[in-house]
């Protein structure tokens, strides 16, 4: 029995091991040294479902939507930057003090909502106030922030593991980045397996129900609103560093926010790997449509909308119910056993 059962845990992590295997031999296969479009396109695919598995945490479990992402990726870029150039150290250090402000930031704004018992709708339109507001404070700050014009930044390069692995810059930051997604997913795997994830399933069906079972819905809605926003202002400088530039433009609500919406719900909400596909899906349509100019948006969004008539709960999740439904897991499963 206990060899049955390691039997089909190895088995069920093979998905994992291939997706990441996969990840890994994007750089050789698809990274050319003599243009960097390509490599920036894989390295987007990778921040974006970073940006969508902290999303995943946040709304997808505790059913707290926040638009405001654009805005806490912009804290957790600027206090990196700024607390890095003023205290001459490695920014690779101040990444963690981005994080945690982007992190404080958004735990305070989770129980403030929690205690108020702000609904969703709510607490979206709050968190986009704030994204407007976040936005104008950088661009009055222009002193500080260098407003419109920006942060030239290139610090998170890593030119000795460059020189001694022989690769380039691009394809360093896409295997660093390959690493951060991995122990989201770990940590979201393990929320989700945890006690943490039968109370955020109980919030989801009934929080004055949790509520009066003893758990402690405050709590739990600031740590996973922390969690969360610490997640996004730690990969903002990496969004930052692969354009070149910290700049407010690159943080607007609907060059941040309504892209990780659109990736979460295409690749399935409470999905583990549907960040990783909806990310693809995502940017892959959007530079396959770079060539429509001016009718790009409109196409966009048409594409779009079929794509979620089609795939009402997601891709990852459709596929598996079709999987199943179809009987190929039950052959699959003969043919491991000979029959």
């Amino acid at each position: 029995m206990n060899v049955d059962n390691t039997l089909s845990s190895l088995r069920g992590q093979l998905p994992v091991v291939a997706v990441f295997a996969a990840l890994l031999l994007v750089p050789p296969l698809f990274f050319d040294p003599s243009t960097t479009y390509l490599s920036r396109r894989f390295i987007t695919v990778m921040i974006f479902a970073i940006f969508a598995m902290a999303l995943n945490i946040i709304f997808g479990e505790t059913d707290q939507l926040i638009l405001f992402m654009g805005g806490i990726a912009a804290v957790g870029s600027y206090t990196t930057v700024l607390t890095a150039e003023y205290f001459a150290v490695s920014p690779w250090l101040t990444l963690f003090v981005g994080a945690l402000v982007s992190g404080a930031f958004g735990g305070l704004i989770c129980y403030v909502a929690a205690r108020r018992q702000f609904t969703v709708i709510v607490l979206a339109i709050v968190t986009f106030a704030f994204q407007m507001i976040i936005m104008e404070v950088i661009v009055g700050l222009r002193d500080v922030t260098g407003g419109t014009t920006g942060i030239p930044f290139r610090d998170l390069a890593l030119p000795a593991v460059e020189n001694l692995t022989g690769m380039g810059a691009f394809a360093i930051q896409f295997y660093v980045l390959v690493g951060v997604f991995a122990v989201v997913f770990g940590v979201y795997t393990w929320l989700t397996n945890s006690k943490y994830g039968l109370a955020f399933a109980a919030i989801r069906q009934d929080e004055f129900a949790a509520r009066a079972t003893g758990i402690d819905v405050i709590k739990l809605k600031v740590f996973a609103g922390f969690l969360a926003t610490a997640i996004i202002g730690f990969v903002g400088p990496f969004y930052a560093q692969a354009t070149g530039i910290v700049i407010p433009g690159l943080f607007s609500f609907n060059g941040v926010d309504v892209l990780v919406l659109i990736i979460l719900v295409l690749g399935g909400l409470r999905s583990r790997f549907g960040p990783l596909v909806g990310a693809a899906i995502v940017i892959y349509l959007d530079n396959l449509l770079s060539q429509f100019g001016q009718w790009r948006t409109v196409t966009f969004g048409l594409l779009l909308t079929i794509l979620f008539i089609y795939f009402q709960d997601g891709v990852l999740p459709m596929a598996k119910s079709v999987y199943e439904e179809r009987g190929i897991r039950d052959r699959l499963a003969g043919l491991r056993s000979g029959e």
